[in-house]
């Protein structure tokens, strides 16, 4: 089951994803991201080290380093 969160503004539910890029100068870097439907990339728990916030405008959940 893929981690999920309902938005507390839309009320919509959406689901963690993560996949690692390469980056300019052949650096590969894991991103996150919510999406509306899970997918092949879809993780089930959240990483240790960030912790989730939404947006205040949109009401998107985004992932966070925790401070």
């Amino acid at each position: 089951m893929a981690y999920s969160r309902k938005s507390q503004k839309t009320g919509r539910e959406y689901f963690l994803h993560s996949k690692e890029v390469e980056l300019n100068g052949g650096y590969k870097q894991t991103i996150y991201y919510f999406a509306p439907q899970a997918g092949s990339d879809a993780i089930d728990t959240l990483p240790w080290d960030h912790e989730v916030i939404e947006n205040d405008r949109t009401g998107m959940p985004l992932l966070r380093r925790k401070k």
